[in-house]
């Protein structure tokens, strides 16, 4: 229901402005004019700016988004993909029938015109057309202020919307595009495979998520969107792809938040021969040489007055040493780790193990406040069934998360290749599990059985990395159809 006075107007005002776009609309068709015309081929906008020349022939089209009528003439800005330029039309230039029709247009609607560029007295390139096209005929309004709409979902949800207006939003998912065919080319050249693994999966594997469910009816079967590509892709590593990685579209049924969309892109890259090491070295340099093209430098400054340095080498730090920095305590070595804990206002259960303690403390204390790429390493081997121990101290694993303005954006290990080991922490993950149906990947182990080479395994969060790399505050901004919740009527 709508409640609000101001929203009712809005919406009076629309239906109005629909009824007059409508008329118009009806006008030129009964002119024999089609309003949604058919094929144009325009130059960019751009292009004829870029190389600007008083008098030149330009053919261009987009929408119409200011139009100002003066009497026998009328100036309007359109817009395409690449930028905005000025059209001129006159009525002595395109005849009297012509610039009626044209009257018919209006701010939204889509055309294609011909004419010859000149300069105005105030220095702005300009179009003087000759000739037009009506290509698409608009019947809703656009909003003349985007940002003030009080519903901030109502620009994720009409993102169509939000495209036209805002061109800052479209600078964001511009980049975003330049950003993954930057990361295709940069693992390309280090002679890594591109592969895709199956999105439907007969179980839910390679992290600990709730899955979505589905069920295929040829087959008679129960599948799962994947939660993880990680065991189909050490499959390959099995079979002789010594280094492949996947752009991969991930499902987890879980919360939606500033940090969390159920559908989102995950970069997954293994390297046969390799550790976490590597892989630390790898992601440090990607991240880098991506802060460089899109910034132009390895620093910037951000939207909250902090400035973002990408500039190698990172901070590396033990979880262990970065959770006794902040709390002076050695959670490792206190005989009642949830009693320091509650000491520290963490609300934590009293089962947790010492090892889920240090987990809590790190992401209450120590994580919202690493602002600089931090690698956190050395996490508990009883928290990461798929990681290989150190040789050092089997209790941890040779594994980092890298944290950025506070929040998880890569994650990696060497990858336990033993398939005797794998299987033993399958069954103790699943012994722990409270999950119903729960299933070891028995195809899985079998692979390892083959034998897998030693190996590092990398996860980096593209919509997390696009974030930093575009100073967004939520990543509903970075996706450009979010999940949300129905509209309601």
């Amino acid at each position: 229901m709508i409640n609000d006075k101001k929203e009712m107007a809005v919406m009076d005002e629309r239906c109005e402005h629909f009824q007059q776009k409508l008329g118009q609309l009806n006008e030129l068709r009964q002119a024999g004019i089609n309003p949604y015309g058919s094929r144009f081929e325009p130059q960019s906008i751009q292009a004829v700016k870029d190389a600007f020349e008083e008098g030149k022939n330009a053919v261009i089209a987009g929408r119409i988004m200011a139009y100002r009528a003066h009497g026998k003439s009328i100036f309007v800005d359109l817009k395409d993909s690449s930028g905005k330029m000025q059209i001129y039309v006159q009525k002595n230039a395109v005849g009297d029938s012509q610039f009626e029709i044209f009257e018919k247009l209006a701010v939204g609607d889509i055309i294609g015109v011909e004419g010859q560029t000149f300069m105005t007295r105030m220095g702005e390139p300009t179009v003087k057309v000759d000739a037009f096209i009506v290509l698409s005929k608009s019947l809703l309004p656009l909003p003349e202020k985007w940002h003030g709409l009080k519903d901030v979902e109502t620009r994720y949800r009409q993102r169509y919307v939000d495209l036209i207006v805002n061109d800052e939003v479209r600078d964001v998912f511009q980049s975003r595009s330049r950003i993954i065919r930057e990361i295709r080319r940069f693992l390309d050249d280090k002679h890594f495979l591109e592969v895709e693994t199956p999105m439907m999966q007969h179980l839910a594997g390679g992290a600990t998520a709730r899955p979505f469910e589905t069920f295929h009816n040829a087959l008679g079967i129960p599948l799962f969107l994947r939660i993880a590509p990680e065991l189909y892709l050490k499959r390959l590593l099995v079979g002789g792809f010594e280094r492949v990685y996947e752009l991969n579209r991930n499902f987890r049924n879980e919360g939606i938040s500033r940090r969390h969309n159920p559908e989102f892109t995950m970069l997954e890259v293994y390297q046969a021969y390799a550790d976490y090491q590597v892989m630390m070295d790898l992601t440090e340099e990607l991240i880098s040489s991506l802060a460089q093209i899109v910034w132009g430098d390895t620093k910037r400054q951000m939207n909250d007055g902090n400035t973002l340095d990408f500039t190698r080498p990172w901070k590396r730090i033990t979880l262990r040493d970065a959770v006794k920095d902040a709390s002076g305590i050695d959670f490792m070595t206190v005989e009642d780790p949830v009693g320091e804990a509650r000491n520290l206002k963490i609300d934590i259960p009293v089962t947790l193990t010492r090892d889920e303690v240090l987990c809590e403390v790190f992401e209450a204390l120590v994580e919202p406040n690493l602002y600089q790429p931090t690698f956190i390493t050395e996490y508990p081997a009883s928290l990461c069934p798929l990681a290989k121990t150190l040789d050092t101290d089997p209790s941890l694993t040779a594994r980092f998360e890298l944290i950025v303005r506070g929040q998880e954006m890569a994650n990696a290990y060497s990858e336990l290749n033993d398939p005797l080991e794998q299987k033993i922490r399958f069954e103790k993950q699943l012994a722990a599990s409270d999950e119903e149906n729960k299933e070891m990947d028995e195809d899985f182990v079998r692979a390892l059985e083959y034998g897998m080479p030693p190996a590092g395994g990398l996860g980096i969060g593209i919509d997390r990395l696009v974030m930093a790399l575009t100073d967004s505050d939520s990543i509903r901004d970075v996706i450009l159809f979010p999940q949300l919740k129905p509209e309601s009527r």
